[in-house]
């Protein structure tokens, strides 16, 4: 899909670019444990500039590579919002193989540059048997996350990479893959041909809530608003999220980074018990960005609300 892994300068001091096709990355490994490989281009771009459809044109490439009879399937993209494309994957694909994203921190044409090793072993874990039924992967630095628990936690270093709640599922050693932890496999169980769009909103300090009225008339289909601490928002925010629940699936989720979202611990105007009591739905575990895109994904696979609330609500649970 291109990406800081396919990146090179095009010319001395300039800034890098997406140029490297997949057959160019795969030609990097020296050796690949007798793992044949099939590569294909998909997109050849920086991940930031991806649309719904172009995550939608992944998620059919995946399809077709499975139904071909791949053992795994490796994506490499650029790393800006590669948690969020893993975790589409994870809910779109329904299939015990194994699918691994991975990335790079540092160009393919830097000093100490991390692709190539990144890319071994994500095809390593994608042929590994230990890696089946785990979901979506991501694979980055030599250790093993699940697409729903891995955040981007630094702009730059090759270690941005992190689980903050569960910690990695496992790691290679020497090449070798041990899955210390295992989760069961998530789906939202449907079919999604379109992505509806979702607005996602930070909650901070002051804030009134006067962008929450203006939502339906952009044609927002559903809202996620990231709440301090547990999911909490100014009592000034209250009346504008319950009116936009009764017309649009409305979620709360945490700003903090971890952790989940409370359900009955505080009462007053914003809290959790009130959220809940006027229609807006609680995001769980997950943070702003998954709950988003889970959201969306609902949204998308149904024109009934109360089922695409139902299949959210599901995605909410299985991630705990």
């Amino acid at each position: 899909m291109g990406g800081t892994i396919a990146s090179v300068a095009p010319t001395p001091g300039a800034g890098v670019m997406p140029t490297l096709e997949a057959g160019d990355l795969t030609r990097t490994l020296d050796a690949h444990g007798g793992v044949a490989l099939s590569a294909r281009t998909v997109r050849l771009m920086p991940s930031a500039s991806f649309t719904f459809d172009d995550v939608l044109a992944l998620v059919r490439a995946v399809e077709a590579a499975l139904a071909e009879g791949a053992t795994g399937v490796v994506v490499t993209q650029g790393t800006d919002n590669l948690e969020e494309v893993a975790f589409v994957i994870d809910l779109l694909i329904d299939d015990e193989r194994p699918v691994v994203v991975s990335g790079a921190m540092r160009s393919a044409d830097a000093p100490g540059a991390d692709g190539p090793a990144n890319l071994r072993a994500a095809v390593a874990v994608a042929a590994s048997p230990d890696a089946r039924g785990l979901g979506t992967l991501v694979v980055m630095g030599d250790e093993i996350h699940a697409a729903r628990y891995v955040r981007k936690t630094h702009s730059s270093r090759p270690s941005a990479f992190a689980s903050p709640e569960t910690g990695p599922l496992g790691h290679l050693v020497e090449g070798e893959v041990r899955v210390a932890t295992r989760v069961t496999a998530l789906s939202l169980g449907a079919r999604v041909d379109a992505i509806p769009p979702v607005a996602l909103l930070r909650c901070a300090l002051g804030d009134d809530g006067r962008l929450v009225g203006t939502l339906l008339a952009r044609g927002y289909r559903g809202l996620v608003v990231e709440g301090m601490g547990a999911g909490h928002v100014p009592a000034t925010m209250v009346e504008p999220l319950e009116a936009l629940a009764r017309e649009v699936p409305v979620v709360f989720a945490s700003r903090t980074g971890s952790g989940s979202t409370l359900r009955h611990s505080y009462g007053y105007p914003g809290s959790e018990i009130d959220l809940l009591g006027r229609g807006v739905v609680a995001a769980g575990a997950l943070d702003g960005l998954k709950a988003r895109l889970a959201l969306a994904l609902a949204l998308g696979s149904t024109d009934d609300r109360a089922l695409a609330e139902s299949r959210f609500a599901a995605v909410v649970a299985a991630v705990g």
